[in-house]
């Protein structure tokens, strides 16, 4: 119990100091009450992933892989967004697909949600857990295949995923 609220301190202070952004000594001491307020009342709620499970070699760099990765696309989508935008002749194809997935737990689906987000080719619209689906709204729709589509909407942030959950 204490190293589930130790875990919940640790992230509720690390939301603190990135929302308030300010590194007074008062503030660094109400965002300690604040934090330990926040554990102890959510410490009974269940189990909670440790903050630091992130510093074990294999896991921290697969999350700097995946993040320069994911930074990689963003950048990459976001231009190619703006050319369509400066220059409309360029054809569209817009459309829906669904997707199959292959996330487990809440964390990994919301993390696929997340970044598949952020680059915007592809928008997430709704999740199927039961049925290991997702639908996307994508900028241009090659095919209708949904593991073609996987192959390049989803697929390579599980990967990516996979790989850090990976002890």
């Amino acid at each position: 119990m204490l190293r589930r609220w130790l875990a919940l301190w640790c992230l509720a202070f690390a939301v603190w100091i990135v929302l308030s952004w300010t590194r007074t000594a008062e503030q660094l001491i109400v965002g300690a009450v604040a934090a330990a307020i926040v554990a102890t009342a959510c410490a009974p709620l269940g189990p909670v992933a440790a903050p630091w499970v992130l510093l074990a070699p294999r896991r921290l760099l697969a999350t700097l892989r995946a993040t320069l990765w994911a930074l990689g696309q963003i950048v990459r989508a976001n231009l190619s967004l703006s050319r369509r935008i400066w220059a409309p002749s360029r054809p569209l194809r817009p459309g829906m697909v669904i997707v199959p997935s292959a996330m487990e737990t809440d964390g990994e689906w919301a993390a696929v949600g997340l970044v598949t987000s952020l680059i915007v080719d592809n928008q997430l619209v709704d999740v199927d857990r039961q049925h290991h689906e997702m639908l996307f709204h994508t900028v241009w729709v090659d095919t209708l295949d949904p593991d073609e589509n996987r192959a390049q909407i989803n697929g390579p942030v599980e990967d990516r995923i996979a790989a850090i959950r990976r002890p």
